[in-house]
C-alpha cells in the first residue's frame, strides 16, 4: 500500500488498484471539519465592510458609535413622529370605514390602532420610549419611573403630533373626519367605566413588559400593540376605545366635536395610574442580578 502524503490524514479503508488519486490531496472538507472552523469564524449578522483575521474584530457597515444618553430634543422629536403615526392610522381606519360603507370593520379599525403601537414602539422606543399618551406619561411618572422634568415636554410633543396627524386626516378625507373622533354611544357613567378599564389593561402590560427585567422586553411592541387591540375589540363600539387624551383630543380639534371630551381626559389618566400601581403592587422581587435590560418606555 502506498504511503499517505505529509498532511493527509489516513484513510479509514484500504484504497483498491485504479483508485485515482485525489485532485487536491493536502485539501480536506468534509461535514465535521466544516462545522469546527465555521464555530471559531466571527460571525457578522450586519453588512461587513472589511474581511478581518482570525483574531481581529469585524468591521461593519452599521457599526457607529452609540451615544451614552439621547438629548431631550431627539426624544421630544421621536414622540411627536410616533404619536403622529398613530393617531393617523388609529383615526383613519374609523374614518375609511365611515366613508367606504363599513369596509374596515371592527377588526379592521382595531388592527389599524394596535399594529400602530407595535411599528412606533419597536421603531421609536430605543429613542424616547415611545410613550405616546400624556397618561402613560404621567403614569410613568407618578411611579418614578420617569422624570417629571420631562413629562410637559412630551406632553407638548404628543398633543402637537395629534392635531398635525388629525388635519392632515381632514385634508385627505374632508368631509369623513367626524368618524374618527371618538363620542361614546354609551351614557357617561358606562363609557367612564370602560374607558378605565381599558387604560388599566394597557398601563398593567405596559408596566410590565417596561419596568420588570423577567418579562420579555423585546416582545414590548408585540404584547402593547395586542392589548390596545383587544381594548378596541371589546370598547370600540360603546366608548371609542380611546385609552388615550390626544386619541381624542387631535380629532375633536380638527372636527370640532368636544362632546363628553373630559371624559377621554380624566377616565384614561385614572385608569393608567391605577393600572401601573397594580403591577407595581404584585410584581416580584428584582433578582440580584437582572437578566435583560429595557429601555422603552423608561428613556
Amino acid at each position: 500500500m502506498a504511503e499517505s502524503e505529509p498532511g493527509t490524514p489516513s484513510a479509514s479503508v484500504p484504497t483498491t488498484p485504479g483508485t485515482p488519486a485525489p485532485l487536491f490531496p493536502s485539501l480536506r472538507v468534509d461535514s465535521l471539519s466544516y462545522d469546527r472552523e465555521r464555530k471559531s469564524m466571527p460571525r457578522c449578522k450586519c453588512l461587513p465592510v472589511s474581511a478581518p483575521g482570525w483574531a481581529q474584530p469585524h468591521t461593519c457597515f452599521t457599526d457607529f458609535p452609540a451615544p451614552t444618553d439621547v438629548s431631550l430634543a431627539r426624544k421630544i422629536g421621536a414622540e411627536f413622529i410616533g404619536t403622529f403615526i398613530l393617531i393617523f392610522a388609529a383615526t383613519a381606519g374609523p374614518i375609511v370605514n365611515e366613508k367606504y360603507d363599513h369596509a374596515e370593520t371592527l377588526i379592521g379599525n382595531a388592527a389599524c390602532a394596535g399594529l400602530a403601537v407595535m411599528v412606533v414602539i419597536l421603531s421609536t422606543g430605543h429613542i424616547s420610549g415611545a410613550h405616546l399618551n400624556p397618561s402613560l406619561t404621567i403614569a410613568f411618572a407618578a411611579l418614578r419611573h420617569f422624570p417629571w422634568v420631562q413629562v410637559p415636554a412630551y406632553i407638548a410633543a404628543q398633543v402637537a403630533g395629534s392635531i398635525c396627524a388629525s388635519f392632515a386626516l381632514k385634508g385627505a378625507f374632508h368631509p369623513f373626519l367626524s368618524g374618527g373622533v371618538t363620542v361614546p354611544s354609551v351614557d357617561t357613567a358606562q363609557a367612564f367605566a370602560l374607558e378605565f378599564i381599558i387604560t388599566f389593561n394597557l398601563l398593567f402590560v405596559v408596566t410590565a413588559v417596561a419596568t420588570d427585567t423577567r418579562a420579555v422586553g423585546e416582545l414590548a411592541g408585540i404584547a402593547v400593540g395586542a392589548t390596545v387591540m383587544l381594548n378596541i375589540l371589546i370598547a370600540g363600539p360603546s366608548s371609542g376605545g380611546s385609552m388615550n387624551p390626544v386619541r381624542t383630543l387631535g380629532p375633536a380639534i380638527a372636527a370640532g366635536n368636544y362632546t363628553k371630551l373630559w371624559i377621554y381626559f380624566v377616565a384614561p389618566t385614572l385608569g393608567a395610574l391605577v393600572g401601573a400601581t397594580t403591577y407595581a403592587a404584585v410584581k416580584l422581587s428584582e433578582p440580584p442580578t437582572p437578566t435583560t435590560q429595557v429601555m422603552s418606555f423608561r428613556r
